[in-house]
């Protein structure tokens, strides 16, 4: 194990908040000081992130949880990702002359999912009132936070989109605020308070309110204001003008679910995902392949380590590519057995694959679009640009773990409704997702566009056990790579021993060989980004191989948190990531 850390792996017995903001992990860790669970928490510091990091996550956006609920020691899946409108079906696009699926703007705005995701949460595990777990976010959304650089450097990438098409958001945002200063957010402030006095003009209960402030969302003014926000035309990364296609009846129609989550043992391990309506279950197929591979005598981060991860993230990533869909019938199953995976390991040689290579489980033949070759540079305010083409860390989600004294544990990833996204919404102060790019509209794939369905979202949490026992909360943001970084940070911490910080403090590295889950949704075959902390020699070596090297800033890749319970003592323990001087775990 290193010898140094950039901080500390936090222990306790207490309680623990990681997430990707330091103030966020603050507010979470106050609500466990002052005797809310990690239920509470968790939902205190999801709405502060959605004031704190806007150019990550709102309220306009989606978010998965994972969760140990120790009073029944089940895993549970809250699916806080929002369906596509009912009007959305591939002929409509065609009809609008596009082949994909707006990067930007109302088309690809789908039910903003987190808020009914966090209220589910609190109702049904927390402990608060909703006044509680909202009142750090409305102070912060009133008082002012200070804006970090990389809010000021996101809003200067879509200056010009806000100024000539985006009216309302140049309004909010512009002129450019300078890094540090003071920021508010004064109507998205007042959006809260108006849902808590409705709810608690329904009623005195607390679980009354909590769906008093739900059916206000989902069917009262926030509702109404999205529909006729979206009847208004706008310019979009296509280039051209159009209006969205979600309706009141779209967010009335939803419930948040709450599912069982897809597992797989890996040694001692349990590791638990969202279902194959997300790219979740991706992680547990690398696992299935990694475990026919004996990683410990390749070594940490030796040429024969990084090439057999890669390889294995490329066959689990075309599987994802061929078979993973909410309304697809995915052979979840057949894609974890051990024949499949004997079979598919196989494939796995000396050199770089340089084809998209999805396997037949149970015979079936897979279909894929077409990769579209090519970087793509894309549009302003598209994608999820947490690696940019230069190597620097940029952001586009959060993610947060907490663990309670009494062993409530959760991992959330929050994202979407980024100011860059789409147009603000004049009089909620925040902007719908985009995140019905990650659907096709060529017919026949699991993914196509579908009525009132999941698209295929990157946004992946995890929760692993030990021995049956639960034992750590993790993720990160990253859009496709989420499931690569964090990957890496596991198998780090699992075969070579490494604690949680220095396991995500160690260098990390990911494959772009696969289509992109956002617009332009293009590919790099064989493409291999790598910190420039990793030995030349191995770079060097990988290349030699057929890998598309390329070399980022040592710093530059992930941002993971974690938090869990060791085995043995009990301690709680969290880690976050210093890339991009903003997460931090907190917690004694």
């Amino acid at each position: 194990m290193p010898s140094f850390t950039t901080r500390p792996e936090l222990r306790g017995d207490f309680g623990m908040v990681a997430s990707t903001h330091w103030l966020a992990s603050a507010v979470g860790m106050s609500v466990l000081e002052r005797g809310g669970n990690a239920a509470d928490a968790a939902v205190a510091t999801g709405f502060a992130l959605q004031v704190i990091e806007p150019h990550l996550n709102g309220p306009g956006g989606e978010v998965p949880i994972l969760l140990w609920d120790p009073a029944d020691e089940q895993v549970r899946v809250i699916a806080g990702q929002g369906v596509t409108p009912a009007a959305a079906t591939p002929e409509r696009f065609a009809d609008l002359g596009l082949e994909l699926v707006p990067g930007t703007g109302p088309l690809a705005a789908t039910v903003p999912g987190a808020v009914g995701a966090w209220l589910l949460l609190l109702r049904q595990w927390g402990t608060w009132r909703l006044r509680d777990v909202l009142e750090p976010a409305i102070g912060y959304a009133e008082n002012g936070w200070p804006l970090l650089p990389s809010i000021a450097r996101t809003i200067a990438t879509v200056e010009q989109t806000f100024r000539a098409d985006w009216p309302t958001s140049a309004a909010t945002w512009l002129p450019i605020p300078p890094a540090g200063s003071r920021m508010r957010s004064p109507v998205l402030a007042a959006t809260w308070r108006r849902l808590l006095a409705e709810a608690e003009a329904a009623t005195q209960d607390r679980d009354g309110q909590i769906e008093a402030a739900r059916t206000a969302f989902y069917e009262g003014f926030v509702a109404e204001a999205i529909d006729a926000h979206v009847r208004q035309p706008v310019r979009d990364s296509s280039g051209d003008v159009h209006v969205g296609l979600l309706t009141a009846d779209d967010l009335a129609a939803w419930r948040c679910p709450v599912e069982a989550p897809t597992t797989l043992d890996y040694g001692d391990y349990t590791v638990c995902k969202t279902g194959p309506w997300g790219q979740g279950p991706v992680f547990l197929q690398q696992l299935a392949l990694l475990s026919r591979f004996d990683l410990a005598e390749a070594g940490h981060l030796t040429p024969d380590y990084v090439h057999v991860v890669v390889e294995a993230s490329k066959l689990a990533f075309a599987d994802r590519e061929a078979w993973y869909g909410d309304a697809a019938d995915v052979p979840m199953l057949a894609l974890l057995s051990d024949g499949y995976n004997d079979e598919r390991a196989s494939l796995i040689g000396s050199a770089a694959s340089l084809e998209l290579r999805p396997g037949s489980p149970d015979g079936r033949a897979p279909a894929l679009r077409a990769p579209l070759a090519g970087a793509g540079a894309g549009a302003a305010g598209t994608g999820e640009p947490t690696v940019s083409r230069d190597g620097v860390t940029r952001g586009d989600t959060c993610h947060l773990d907490v663990v309670d004294r009494n062993g409530l544990m959760i991992s959330a990833t929050p994202s979407g409704g980024w100011l860059q996204s789409s147009p603000t919404i004049e009089s909620l102060g925040w902007c719908l997702g985009t995140r019905a790019q990650m659907t096709w509209l060529e017919p026949g794939l699991a993914a196509t566009l579908r009525p009132r369905t999941r698209p295929r979202t990157t946004l992946s949490p995890s929760l692993a056990l030990r021995n049956g026992r639960p034992y750590l909360a993790f993720g990160t943001p990253g859009g496709d790579q989420q499931d690569q970084w964090s990957l890496v940070f596991f198998l780090a911490h699992v075969h070579f021993g490494l604690d949680l910080q220095a396991a995500i403090d160690a260098p990390s590295f990911h494959s772009t060989h696969f289509p992109s889950s956002f617009w332009p949704r293009t590919a790099e075959p064989g493409g291999l980004v790598i910190e420039d902390r990793v030995a030349m020699g191995v770079i060097d070596e990988l290349r030699r191989r057929g890998h598309q090297v390329s070399v980022s800033d040592g710093w530059s890749l992930g941002r993971v948190s974690a938090a869990g319970v060791e085995p043995g003592t009990g301690f709680l323990r969290a880690a976050a990531n210093p890339r991009g001087a903003q997460g931090y775990a907190v917690g004694r």
